[in-house]
């Protein structure tokens, strides 16, 4: 009986670990590498009687488990990449996880899903190399090999300076110029509106008296503003104007210039601000054109090419669109059944001074209460309209705080990722690939045969057993005739 159940036994030595267990347990999940094993394998040890394979043995543990249990279970300890490498190794689905260890070993897919997405936003603050420049463009090849032309060698260089703040001294120096216009002309486009940095417009106005006589006085007709926001905005346009030229003269992709959300926005402050100065000259002027010019207040986007903290804002915002839109739904669904709750409850009682006169009057004051705001430009004043207001404010509170959480979560994740790869070395330390064991019967170099040669692994090992241990292979193999070999090879086996 021993010598039975031992033959059905199996010792597999995964990074210096053996585990024993039975055939029978492998044959469990069929179409597997465990479940293939057969001793014509070049990983088998016929010495040892043990098969090596030199992969995670924390990994190895659990994979065996779950040949023994029917759970695969995640180990902590472990990163996620790892896991699902030993995984395909071992011919295992990692779908196969328990819901218990679900959450936890996905975490690994939204950092991955996190990383790609600050790598697209481009937030390092390290200075570029120019290979990292010239791949921007496509030109590595033509860099490495020195066949660059005269503008190929300068458009890299130029675009850096205003696309890449960090490439330079230079290039900092041009950051720090964008950014003092950027600030001066939304400055002056705010300041030209006080009333105190207005000019009045005054008017020659004649009048005839009672008697006949002729009088004129001064009156103010308008106010403009002063002359010298007229210079700051044309010398602050005169620098937006050479910037975007500039900017799309050398850069990589036109196209995706032109579609880039913070260029138009440039484009059309820009060219607003010309179009305003012509029709100003031509006395055409429009109050239309200047509500559209209030658009160059949007130039604070721009800021967001120099700040990484923004560019992580804007971003968290688009990633957590679902959270909104929800907050939003549930809003307009409150607003509107607390509409229509006040104007029929300030109904209900005798109210001469009744603020709501219809639903959609209604829906200002609950836009107003459910967002915590509380204008008191309208209020309830009936018993139920007052109940009726305190469930609104308390259903604005809940709606409000629900989504909020998950929105600071996401900018909390994406600046601890930011974080933390701004620490880390930008180039790693190369790792050669692992030469895979030669099967048995291929011939090696200077070999006559493949494992019988007088070089072979398995010759090898056995001269190594006989040189360190005279005699000590011929007893093992008696015992093995014997039937008494087991001890010899499981010493860690305790004796029944």
């Amino acid at each position: 009986m021993n010598l039975a159940d031992a033959d059905n036994r199996v010792i597999i030595n995964v990074g210096g670990i053996r585990h024993e267990t039975y055939k029978a347990t492998l044959k469990k999940i069929p179409a597997t590498r465990l479940s293939r094993l057969t001793e014509a394998l070049a990983n088998y040890d016929p010495v040892l009687n043990e098969y090596f394979f030199d992969r995670h043995p924390g990994v190895f543990a659990q994979i065996l488990n779950y040949y023994r249990s029917g759970k695969l279970h995640y180990p902590t300890d472990v990163c996620g990449p790892l896991f699902e490498e030993e995984l395909e190794f071992w011919g295992l689905d990692s779908n196969q996880v328990e819901p218990c260890c679900w959450m936890t070993y996905t975490q690994h897919r939204d950092t991955q899903d996190v990383l790609a997405i600050l790598d697209r936003l481009d937030l390092d603050t390290d200075k570029p190399t120019e290979e990292d420049i010239m791949k921007k463009f496509g030109l590595e090849e033509e860099y490495k090999s020195g066949e660059l032309n005269c503008w190929q060698r300068i458009q890299p260089k130029i675009w850096a300076l205003f696309d890449e703040p960090y490439s330079s001294t230079s290039a900092k120096i041009i950051a720090v110029i964008s950014v003092f216009f950027i600030v001066i002309s939304i400055l002056s486009f705010c300041l030209k509106t006080h009333p105190e940095m207005r000019v009045p417009v005054l008017k020659n106005a004649t009048s005839q008296t009672a008697n006949g006589s002729y009088t004129w006085r001064l009156e103010k007709k308008e106010t403009e503003p002063h002359e010298a926001f007229f210079y700051i905005e044309c010398a602050s346009n005169a620098w937006f104007t050479f910037e975007i030229i500039i900017r799309f003269a050398v850069a990589p992709n036109k196209l995706q210039f032109l579609k880039a959300p913070v260029n138009i926005i440039d484009i059309v402050a820009t060219l607003s601000f010309y179009l305003d100065f012509m029709l100003t000259e031509l006395k055409q002027e429009s109050d239309m054109l200047e509500f559209f010019s209030i658009i160059r207040i949007m130039r604070l986007c721009k800021l967001t090419r120099h700040s990484a903290g923004l560019k992580i804002l804007i971003h968290t915002f688009k990633a957590s669109a679902k959270e909104l839109i929800l907050l939003i739904f549930f809003l307009v669904l409150g607003i509107v059944i607390f509409a229509a709750l006040i104007y029929y409850a300030e109904r209900i009682q005798y109210n001469p001074e009744n603020d709501f006169e219809s639903i959609p009057v209604g829906l200002w004051w609950a836009i107003v209460t459910m967002t915590t705001v509380g204008y008191g430009d309208m209020v309830p004043k009936t018993y139920v309209g007052m109940f009726v207001g305190a469930l609104c404010a308390l259903a604005g509170v809940l709606c409000i705080a629900l989504p909020v959480p998950v929105i600071v979560s996401n900018f909390a994740l994406f600046y601890s990722h930011t974080q933390a790869r701004s620490k880390l070395p930008k180039k790693r330390r190369r790792v050669l690939p692992v030469e895979a064991p030669r099967p048995k019967g291929t011939k090696a170099p200077g070999m006559a045969g493949g494992g019988g040669g007088v070089g072979g692994p398995q010759n090898r090992r056995m001269n190594a057993i006989k040189h360190s241990h005279p005699g000590a292979l011929d007893v093992k193999l008696n015992r093995i005739a014997h039937g008494g070999a087991l001890q010899e090879l499981m010493p860690f086996r305790s004796k029944s």
